[in-house]
């Protein structure tokens, strides 16, 4: 895989995969969106548009289909898990051939079931850590002052992710290759799972969690921390609350948004996986099994 000019295809050029398309496409890669014939013709027409205080203001140029035809270096997953199944029919294994599959969703539990459906030895998890929102078809606003992505995978050939990772980082987002599959999920949703249940279950940016709530974030992150610890990830539940705490108080979880927009939740992947983690490895969890419980009948 050449780092100097890739083809890489996007599943679900949202928030996500918007912005990565958009900043791979202006480094010079040809990048292939992969949705549904409405958002793709959009993207045929106007290509992505990307608002960014970070990357500034652009528009890439992107081919666009509702299904892998051709021959890719990787495949970027970006849809939501809610969205998962109905869009990996986009990407066909025959297709895929041995392009590397990257898949950046939130959760710990997708890598076992992409690798049941395709080659393990090309199932790429990645952690982007950044908060980025598709506000119409082809049109990305990132909002955070940073961009970082840890690109893993326990079997994938070590000389595929060093070769992937430079192009990404040269495109924009800050990218390490980690050695740790499990490590470096976990890292994320030990981050993740407090704040995303938590400004879900009161329907208030990060601020108001870390104030107003403060005793049942302080549980949820030891609780959260406890069952990484079980799963071989990392446990610091100080220097999570700490990066809570520095970041801007207007901010919103992927799923607290998707609730306000009165989209399906990705509950079971974080809050529910979280549980089945929990109890798989004996770690009591009590804090968190009650906000998944109000959040399940709240959202029902």
């Amino acid at each position: 895989m050449a780092n100097d000019e890739l083809t890489v295809a996007v599943l679900g050029p949202g928030g996500i995969g918007g912005l990565l398309a958009g900043l791979l496409a202006r480094a010079g890669h040809r990048v292939i969106c992969l949705s549904g014939e409405k958002t793709a013709e959009a993207l045929r027409t106007d290509g992505i548009r990307v608002r960014s205080g970070l990357f500034g203001d652009f528009t890439a140029r992107v081919d666009a289909d509702t299904v892998l035809r051709e021959p890719v270096d990787a495949c970027l997953v970006a849809v939501k898990h809610t969205a998962l199944d109905a869009a990996l029919d986009r990407v066909p294994p025959t297709a895929l051939g041995d392009a590397l599959l990257v898949p950046f969703l939130n959760g710990v539990e997708h890598p076992a079931a992409l690798r049941a459906r395709y080659r393990p030895d090309l199932v790429a998890p990645a952690v982007i850590r950044v908060e980025s929102t598709r506000v119409a078809a082809g049109v990305i606003e990132h909002g955070s002052p940073f961009a970082e992505i840890d690109l893993t995978g326990d079997g994938v050939d070590r000389a595929r992710l060093d070769s992937l990772a430079p192009a990404l980082d040269a495109a924009g987002p800050k990218t390490r290759v980690l050695d740790d599959e499990a490590s470096a999920l976990w890292a994320k949703m030990s981050f993740l799972a407090p704040f995303a249940l938590l400004t879900t279950r009161y329907g208030v940016p990060l601020g108001d969690v870390r104030t107003q709530h403060r005793d049942e974030l302080t549980a949820l992150v030891a609780e959260t921390a406890a069952v990484s610890r079980a799963c071989g990830g990392p446990a610091d539940p100080a220097q999570a609350l700490a990066r809570y705490d520095a970041f801007p108080p207007r901010t919103k979880s992927s799923m607290q948004r998707d609730a306000e927009a009165g989209r399906p939740l990705e509950l079971d992947a974080i809050g529910g996986a979280l549980l089945r983690s929990a109890e798989r490895h004996g770690v009591p969890v009590p804090v968190t099994a009650e906000v998944v419980r109000e959040l399940e009948t709240t959202t029902r």
